[in-house]
């Protein structure tokens, strides 16, 4: 580059000379002025040009110098005898530091890039959030919305019946809405306080009909016996001047179809009467509040456009009890979730398949299951005698299903299960919901003759009374109460026959949700309830009593709801399933010393000259 600059300023003199020395004095002066500047602007250029070259020579003589010295470092390095191998590393770790400054600088650009894209994600969020907070003000409006609508409705039904009352005005309107509203929850308050004050009557006419220290029959043990009679009849036609005194409070058969008063015992009439005027009280103190069935309603309503889906809002809904009207919609998906696994490797048709050969070939099972359809739920009307719609539909379920675990063929029990399934499914539907209860729920031999599975549940259920109840379990022990002879029917059927009917299927609801674990739940609940009642309870005799009947006391779902799912957590599931495992091999190897005693037995017995005399009732039988 040197030389090139030479070769050019010694080229461009004579042209420049020989320009001005021919013609110079002709030429415009601008035009000397002209060449002047761009012979100066060629300088500065050159000037430039040289600087650079400067410092690219002074950059070659300091490359120069480090590689001398690393020559010289080399070369007294290897008079000294260092290997070769140590300048292949050095080398090799020169290498490494250029490639990991290589990786440095794609990183950082590769780390503003992320960068970047994170401010694009929070913009994103942000604008979410905006809309989600629109959303949830649409929801909340719409809510607004349904409650006018709602009381609009409760007002036009209210004109129909009052029709000499209308509003003056649109401004007016409001108003007398508001005071409608106001006196219906009034009419609720009042008519939950006179179901309190006749269910105390009740008892207080009972106890002064039965007095403890007196004997004689007075004219006014008849006016009490005239009263209960007349206060324990069910809900019927009334005469009109009748109606404006007394409400009707009680009827003959509640909504799943469970009678509410019995129809013989003057006794259990009375105590009937009682529970269900304190339910209709609780009722009617709920309907003051906000319902869950609002909330059930937006849940449908955000869920129109895709299917359900296990969530902690459903799960939560499901706790607090399906609204009556949507249960059989979510019992169906609840037994479609659970017993996919079963469906899937089933024949299309299984159902059907299965009760056709029922119909076609006896079963070993189908007279025992004759004989348990009227005593199944014998005060619901839906199983009360032969002609009942439920009677088919029960043994047509119950004989598929033998069919299909041979196994098991029948267990008392199942016919309960299927009894309150068919409740709220189709036979097909109520089919599977059986499959899932025993072959998916339950551990084996839950149902089978054995009953294995059942009996290691009770183990486990003691071990935690005794962890979560100790107070209890301790009263139990001293007093030698066997509370597993009432609370094995609890597990075998659910707690069909065990509650009363309004939180039986509360129990079910999150039962066909959440598994089996919810049975523990609930059964610790129910003792949890009562627990001070029942401590109170001074001798073996009156405990065993009490615990037979004292669950159809308790009333207050919502109450005996929070007990489950609140107060005794925690509640892990592997806790359950580890007890099992350890319950098992003890009941197991309990059953084989029964079954070797029980041989040892047989064969002394034939060995006895007396043997002939020692004749079981299964022998006799056969």
């Amino acid at each position: 580059m040197i030389g090139s600059y030479k070769n050019r300023h010694s080229s461009g003199d004579p042209s420049t000379e020989g320009t001005s020395g021919s013609g110079g004095a002709g030429k415009p002066a601008s035009e000397v002025q002209l060449q002047v500047q761009s012979q100066q602007e060629e300088l500065e250029r050159l000037k430039k040009d040289l600087s650079s070259q400067k410092e690219l020579v002074r950059l070659l003589q300091q490359t120069v110098r480090s590689s001398q010295y690393d020559k010289y470092f080399t070369s007294s390095r290897l008079c000294e005898g260092v290997p070769e191998d140590t300048l292949e590393l050095l080398h090799h770790k020169d290498d490494q530091i250029l490639g990991l400054a290589s990786q440095l600088e794609r990183f950082g650009l590769e780390k503003e890039s992320l960068q970047q894209e994170v401010r694009t994600l929070k913009s994103k969020v942000g604008e979410l959030n905006e809309r989600l907070g629109m959303l949830m003000e649409t929801i909340q409006a719409k809510d607004e919305v349904i409650i006018k609508l709602s009381q609009q409705l409760s007002d036009c039904e209210g004109g129909a019946s009052s029709p000499t009352w209308a509003p003056t005005s649109p401004v007016a309107a409001p108003t007398g809405r508001d005071q409608l509203e106001l006196d219906r929850l009034k009419y609720s308050s009042l008519e939950a306080k006179l179901c309190q004050i006749e269910s105390k009557y009740l008892i207080l006419l009972q106890e002064m009909k039965t007095p403890v220290c007196s004997e004689e029959q007075g004219p006014a043990r008849d006016v009490i016996a005239q009263l209960l009679e007349d206060a324990l009849q069910a809900e019927g036609p009334e005469q009109p001047e009748q109606a404006f005194v007394k409400p009707r409070l009680v009827s003959e058969y509640d909504i799943y179809g469970f009678r509410t008063v019995p129809e013989d015992d003057e006794e259990e009439k009375l105590v009937a009467k009682v529970r269900a005027l304190d339910l209709k009280s609780l009722h009617l103190t709920e309907s003051q509040e906000v319902s869950t069935g609002v909330k059930w309603e937006n849940y449908f309503a955000s869920t129109v456009n895709r299917e359900m889906t296990c969530s902690p809002e459903l799960k939560n809904l499901v706790r607090a009890g399906i609204p009556h009207e949507h249960r059989s919609k979510v019992w169906k998906w609840c037994v479609d979730r659970h017993a996919r696994k079963f469906r899937d490797g089933a024949e299309p048709g299984h159902f059907q398949a299965l009760l056709q050969r029922a119909l076609e070939k006896q079963n070993p099972a189908s007279k025992q299951i004759e004989l348990d359809l009227l005593r199944t739920l014998p005060n619901n009307k839906h199983y009360s005698c032969p002609t009942s719609e439920g009677i088919q539909k029960l043994r047509n379920v119950l004989l598929a299903f033998s069919w299909r675990n041979p196994d098991i063929g029948y267990c008392q029990g199942l016919n309960r299960l299927v009894a309150v399934a068919l409740l709220y499914l189709e036979q097909e539907d109520a089919f599977w919901c059986l499959v899932a209860i025993v072959e998916g729920f339950m551990p084996r031999d839950y149902y089978t003759k054995t009953l294995l599975g059942s009996q290691v549940d009770q183990r486990v259920f003691r071990d935690l009374v005794s962890e979560k109840l100790p107070r209890l379990h301790a009263h139990f022990e001293q007093y030698k109460v066997d509370y597993t002879l009432i609370t094995f029917n609890w597990f075998l059927v659910v707690f069909v026959d065990s509650v009363v009917s309004d939180i039986l299927f509360k129990i079910w609801d999150s039962f066909l949700y959440e598994g089996p674990k919810v049975i523990f739940r609930f059964a610790l609940a129910l003792f949890k309830y009562k627990e001070e009642e029942i401590l109170k309870l001074q001798d073996s005799m009156s405990i065993f009593k009490y615990l037979r009947y004292f669950t159809r006391t308790i009333l207050d779902a919502r109450r005996l709801t929070a007990i489950s799912f609140g107060d005794l957590n925690p509640f892990p599931l592997r806790q359950i399933r580890n007890r099992r495992a350890y319950h098992l091999e003890k009941v197991r190897l309990e059953l084989t010393e029964l079954e070797a005693i029980r041989e040892d037995f047989l064969r002394e017995r034939d060995s006895s000259p007396d043997k002939g005399e020692l004749v079981s009732d299964e022998e006799e039988d056969t």
